[in-house]
């Protein structure tokens, strides 16, 4: 992974196995969840709904479709591992078969469910464990040779809400993610992406401090991801649900492009794409 002058350190391509992908940075994630709870109701998707969404995403200029079979909603129980692997594996055999040049990720904290997905064609790991609710994962990702995100996150979904408290949420976001990314580094993946995890184990006066700070974490040198998507950050704030926290989202984003987001994780990803190309604008202005 190579930087450049752009302080958003874009790198130009990702090793995915056997072959380089060359990827425009910012760049960004569509979500699409194949499970019943996801906590914004329009991304979850079901069988007949699933390459739709896929191709509408990627002609609206996805990068990368993310995949997951298992909600981490605030208060979400686990899901059994049988479960998770019967509802995203299908999804992406299917996704990959009919788009088979798009950079898919797998949305998972498990190294079972990362490796079964690699092999029906997913090309991207994203952790919201970062590696430590299953300490076979990042053996695991380094034998796959697939990018990986690490995110932080207090907790489990389950308890990650009750009462998370810190004496400065940026510093301490910052100090775990590059221990993080120290380990995954050390453990042989070469591609690494942290991700400061908002809304998950924060207030919203902690996701908001997290986005100032932002600045912060790009200085580990790893691209950020940001995942703004909808959350409680901005409905509390504007009193709205997450189905008309549309607007809200993109205003979010753009403040996370401008503080050197590299990916923003969308359920929309038009809004989103226009975001970066306006903030491009400005930036090449």
């Amino acid at each position: 992974m190579r930087g450049a002058e752009d302080t958003t350190s874009p790198f130009p391509a990702w090793r995915v196995r056997d072959r380089l992908i060359t990827l425009q940075v910012p760049a960004v994630m569509g979500i699409l969840n194949v499970t019943p709870d996801s906590f914004h109701s329009g991304s979850r998707v079901g069988p007949g709904e699933l390459l739709r969404r896929a191709e509408v995403m990627l002609q609206a200029g996805a990068a990368i479709l993310d995949i997951g079979g298992a909600s981490s909603r605030p208060g979400a129980t686990e899901v059994p591992l049988e479960e998770e692997l019967r509802r995203v594996i299908p999804a992406i055999l299917d996704v990959h078969r009919h788009f088979p040049e798009a950079l898919l990720s797998v949305d998972t904290w498990r190294s079972v469910v990362a490796g079964e997905a690699v092999g029906a064609g997913a090309g991207m790991v994203n952790d919201i464990g970062a590696g430590l609710l299953d300490t076979d994962m990042l053996t695991t990702v380094a034998r796959l040779g697939v990018p990986y995100i690490a995110m932080h996150m207090r907790g489990t979904p389950a308890i990650m809400q009750h009462d998370p408290q810190y004496a400065d949420v940026t510093e301490e976001v910052t100090r775990f993610l590059s221990g993080r990314l120290t380990a995954a580094h050390a453990t042989g993946i070469a591609d690494v992406m942290i991700d400061p995890g908002f809304g998950f184990g924060k207030t919203t006066a902690h996701n908001h401090a997290l986005l100032h700070g932002l600045r912060q974490l790009t200085r580990l040198g790893a691209p950020v991801v940001a995942g703004l998507s909808r959350k409680r950050m901005i409905n509390e704030v504007l009193g709205t649900t997450p189905a008309e926290a549309q607007n809200g989202t993109t205003a979010l984003n753009t403040i996370a492009l401008m503080r050197g987001a590299s990916i923003l994780r969308v359920h929309d990803v038009r809004e989103a794409v226009e975001a970066v190309h306006l903030v491009g604008a400005g930036r090449r202005s």
